[in-house]
């Protein structure tokens, strides 16, 4: 068994015996075990014949993941133990499935009011509309250097729940698509003040809380209810994720009827199987699983430290002159100011890179990197972000840093391109215009599945007091400024216009100039 057995990771130890035994199935898939494909001309399709021998279902000794009460069970207990939670629940559907599951746990009827970060993925909200509920939408501060979205402050999260003390929970993010985070335990403790449960999509920080360079787990600093995306980065297939929880403030009763309103009734065994696998093998190794990607991480930054026209996305430090120099950083993750600023720490495995020079624009840098055999994981009009994982290395590191230099070296050759830093110049200030008070604390907001009424456009600037039909979406920093059934009050209305003539670009309007925007008739 490859060094595993039911003592390691039980539903993998499981799935291995079940091909083993090579029975004659009578029960789906109906694939047969990969039978079907075992005459076809060539052999087995390149890379799945193991995949197909796995695939069960819920049969004797495979356990139900609706009902567990066998290896199901002992696998989710085991990463719930290792994780820290009290309980943790297997997700087939991705962090998504988590997302929607604790909304619709926490809602206990349409319009219960929950108090959720501004900047959320799009799963939250259609985990709003499936519940109809409103949220109360809070913004996120701003790093001042890059102008990207962190957290909200937990004054503003104090005044939301005096504000709306009927809230069922509270929702945040962290950490954001850079890696960039702060402590989220005096959030968790305003929250639980108040009685009210803090939910966190920690889709992107599975391994927090695994190794000493990394931020501390959301578990680890109070959360109630925690999603992860364990394949993001970790070493589970895609779509495997976590759901943990902890504490007397969540249902869990209900939330296990949610997740199996919302998961498969046939779930893959095969993405089980991997987050069983993951969580043994990274226990197995300890911190240890993570040293060379850290290490690699590290190299990356010492190299682009060195190269004059490259920076790289860090928290502040002291006296600091120039972004993108490496940091050093202790593991209580506090840069300065402490753990109360927006952006305290940073997840060492997420490198945002950009060009000084203001030439590349992200897209432009990926594209480039793409060109040389190094895939990034998301840009935007200024960055390009790298994410290494659990499986990155050294040879890894080296090809970026490779691609780089040479790159580098093609930019120095070549005239500058002034508009084009003229244009990622406008951006950055439309980025770090000063947000509008106003919106830091919204009115409750509606959402529910029923197609939103007639509409008409206005000019933006006799938008206010109307309430909007559409999602307005500054880029840069890309955070929802208005969600369709919205009052737009005068001062975001203001704002709106301020964006408008610094030459933002507008995501989710029908209008992208922002001339004129959709709201309701009246």
């Amino acid at each position: 068994m490859n060094g595993f057995d039911s003592q390691d990771a039980p539903l993998y130890a499981e799935l291995l015996r079940y091909a083993a035994r090579e029975e004659v199935s009578f029960h789906v898939p109906g694939h047969k075990d990969g039978h079907f494909y075992r005459d076809r001309p060539g052999g087995m399709p390149a890379g799945f014949s193991d995949i197909w021998k796995m695939d069960a279902t819920e049969i004797e000794g495979t356990d139900d993941l609706h009902d567990p009460e066998g290896v199901i069970r002992e696998a989710q207990q085991k990463a719930a133990d290792f994780w820290g939670a009290e309980e943790t629940f297997f997700l087939v559907g991705g962090s998504t499935v988590g997302n929607l599951a604790l909304i619709l746990t926490v809602c206990r009827e349409p319009g219960d009011v929950l108090i959720v970060q501004r900047n959320v993925h799009k799963s939250v909200l259609n985990g709003l509309m499936l519940a109809g509920a409103q949220a109360v939408f809070i913004a996120p501060d701003n790093d001042p250097r890059s102008g990207l979205a962190i957290l909200p402050e937990d004054r503003t999260l104090e005044e939301a729940l005096v504000r709306y003390p009927q809230a069922r929970c509270v929702l945040v993010t962290r950490p954001n698509y850079y890696g960039m985070g702060r402590s989220l335990r005096e959030t968790a403790e305003t929250c639980h003040k108040q009685g009210v449960p803090l939910l966190v999509d920690e889709a992107h920080g599975a391994h927090y809380g695994l190794h000493p360079a990394f931020p501390a787990s959301a578990l680890e600093e109070g959360a109630d209810g925690v999603v992860q995306s364990t394949h993001k980065m970790l070493a589970a297939l895609t779509m495997g994720a976590m759901l943990h929880v902890q504490g007397d403030l969540l249902d869990r009763g209900l939330l296990r009827k949610r997740l199996a309103m919302i998961q498969s009734s046939s779930p893959s065994y095969p993405i089980m199987a991997s987050l069983d696998l993951a969580r043994s093998e990274t226990q197995r190794r300890g911190a240890g699983a993570f040293a060379e990607a850290v290490e690699a991480a590290a190299f990356i930054r010492r190299e682009l430290g060195r190269m004059e026209r490259f920076g790289i996305v860090r928290p502040e430090l002291p006296d600091d002159s120039e972004e993108g120099a490496p940091a050093s950083r202790r593991r209580d993750n506090r840069f300065g100011g402490g753990a109360t600023r927006a952006y305290a720490e940073q997840d060492p495995l997420k490198i945002a890179v950009y060009d000084k020079r203001r030439v590349l624009s992200g897209y432009a840098l990926q594209q480039r990197l793409a060109a040389a055999g190094c895939i990034a994981e998301m840009s935007d009009e200024r960055r390009t972000v790298l994410a290494l994982g659990a499986g990155s290395g050294m040879d890894d590191a080296g090809r970026l840093v490779a691609a780089l230099q040479e790159l580098q070296c093609e930019l120095q050759a070549q005239p500058e391109v002034i508009a084009q830093e003229a244009r990622v110049s406008r951006a950055e200030g439309a980025a770090n215009l000063p947000q509008p008070t106003a919106s830091a604390i919204s009115e409750p907001v509606l959402f529910d599945l029923r197609p939103s009424g007639a509409s008409e456009a206005v000019g933006l600037e006799d938008a206010a007091g109307r309430t909007a039909a559409e999602m307005i979406v500054p880029y840069p920093p890309g955070i929802p400024l208005v969600y369709a059934g919205e009052r737009i009050s005068e001062e975001v209305a203001a704002h709106l216009l301020r964006l408008r003539e610094t030459g933002a670009r507008f995501q989710g309007a029908a209008d992208g100039s922002l001339k004129r925007l959709q709201v309701t008739k009246r």
